[in-house]
């Protein structure tokens, strides 16, 4: 007859108390991973309440997405000024990169939130680094408001990407005449060239974009 294994009493509370141990252990982690998430959430859709709240619960500010984003990155990019506040009071890293080497500050300037940028400068946002610049992201985006902040600020107007291109190299590119004047008339360099040898005059001509040639050779810029 098979004999049936009885549990002494003793035994089964220590199985009581070992389940107990590794639930509390897991449970936490399950409610960590919600909060992320949720946090996440509130920070794209500018719930800058939910954020404050979330922060006070102990989420660090600083709490990056799947792919590298910071938060303060997040709301940038979106123009989340609310969230941007509660971030930087909450001490979120102001010059804090995601993957691709990019501040809160050169996001907000490339898509033309110009409120963010202002705050992200009041907190110490970094004007040039090593790399692409705000400004060379404003003027990308023909974001002359911008454009003329930075350059008020202190930017160096002939900042240079990792390639050598310059700001005013990025607004010919992109066909923004205005914003090409403006950087012209600030006394960029219309004769810099990038790690190809290419100028401001060759990407004007490349893209036939006659308006831009005549104001560059004006400005005296060399073929």
């Amino acid at each position: 007859m098979k004999r049936q294994r009885i549990e002494s009493p003793s035994r089964r509370a220590a199985l009581v108390l070992l389940a107990t141990a590794m639930f509390a252990m897991l449970a936490p982690s399950v409610g960590a991973q919600q909060l992320y998430e949720d946090f996440l959430i509130a920070v794209a859709n500018d719930r800058a309440a939910d954020v404050r709240a979330m922060l006070q619960r102990g989420i660090d500010p600083n709490t990056v997405d799947s792919s590298g984003e910071p938060a303060l990155v997040i709301a940038a990019r979106a123009g989340n000024t609310a969230t941007v506040d509660v971030l930087l009071a909450g001490r979120a890293k102001v010059n804090e990169r995601n993957r691709y080497g990019d501040t809160a500050l050169m996001i907000a300037a490339l898509n033309g939130r110009m409120d963010v940028v202002k705050r992200l400068r009041a907190r110490g946002a970094e004007l040039d680094g090593a790399g692409w610049t705000a400004l060379i992201y404003a003027a990308t985006g023909g974001h002359d408001a911008i454009v003329s902040y930075l350059l008020a600020e202190g930017a160096n107007i002939n900042a240079e990407s990792p390639n050598g291109t310059t700001a005013l190299m990025m607004a010919v590119r992109e066909g923004r005449f205005a914003t090409a004047e403006l950087l012209i008339a600030r006394g960029a360099d219309v004769n810099h060239r990038n790690q190809d040898g290419a100028s401001a005059l060759d990407w004007a001509k490349r893209s036939n974009d006659g308006a831009l040639v005549a104001r560059l050779r004006r400005a005296g810029a060399r073929d």
